[in-house]
């Protein structure tokens, strides 16, 4: 596990640092500070799916171990959700509180945003042993349920974002359909389970 932990943070980073190589070469488009933004955002939501998968992967292959790939996974969702939050505040609003605060208000995409990303630091600030120990097992448990809010909002983020074409966006709210499915079929099965061996 420790190689593919490796292996997967070096991984990781590679869209930070295309992007990064992207910029500085002129290789985003006609409106290069609207795509660097747009595509950090993207990946926060491809990492958040990725830290979703992981336990149905663990259910269908019984392969425990991938549990701890999920919190790593976890950080680089946060990472890319700073990036795209800091790309926001400081190349579209230029770091304008009052902007910031007007905007947030007029626009519903942007305040989704503006929570879901709220939404993300008590996560990130639990993630590590010692706090799992100081709140406890199930406190944790349930902190770490905001995982599912946060999917959803990103969802509703990215759609509302989308103006003409939302396959796109559809496409990864069909993802997440099924990663929520999957979890709402085990948790039923297991309850039916359970009401059998009680009856």
């Amino acid at each position: 596990m420790s190689k593919i932990k490796t292996i997967l943070f070096i991984a990781s980073l590679f869209p930070a640092i295309w992007l990064t190589y992207a910029l500085l070469t002129d290789q985003l488009g006609a409106n290069p500070i609207e795509a660097i933004t747009r595509e950090t955002g993207l990946w926060a939501l491809r990492f958040l799916w990725l830290t979703l998968l992981i336990t149905p992967l663990r259910w269908l292959t019984g392969w425990n171990q991938l549990v701890s790939l999920r919190r790593m996974l976890g950080l680089y969702v946060f990472f890319y959700a700073l990036l795209h939050m800091l790309l926001y505040l400081w190349l579209d609003q230029f770091f304008d509180v009052t902007e910031i605060i007007k905007d947030i208000i007029k626009r519903p995409f942007i305040t989704i945003g503006f929570f879901t990303f709220t939404a993300l630091i008590p996560l990130v600030i639990t993630s590590n042993n010692r706090m799992v120990k100081r709140l406890g097992g199930k406190a944790w448990k349930k902190l770490h349920r905001l995982t599912y809010f946060i999917a959803i909002a990103s969802s509703v983020h990215f759609y509302m974002l989308v103006k003409q074409d939302k396959s796109e966006p559809l496409f990864y709210i069909s993802i997440l359909v099924v990663l929520l499915a999957v979890r709402l079929y085990r948790y039923y099965k297991k309850r039916c389970t359970m009401a059998v061996s009680l009856s």
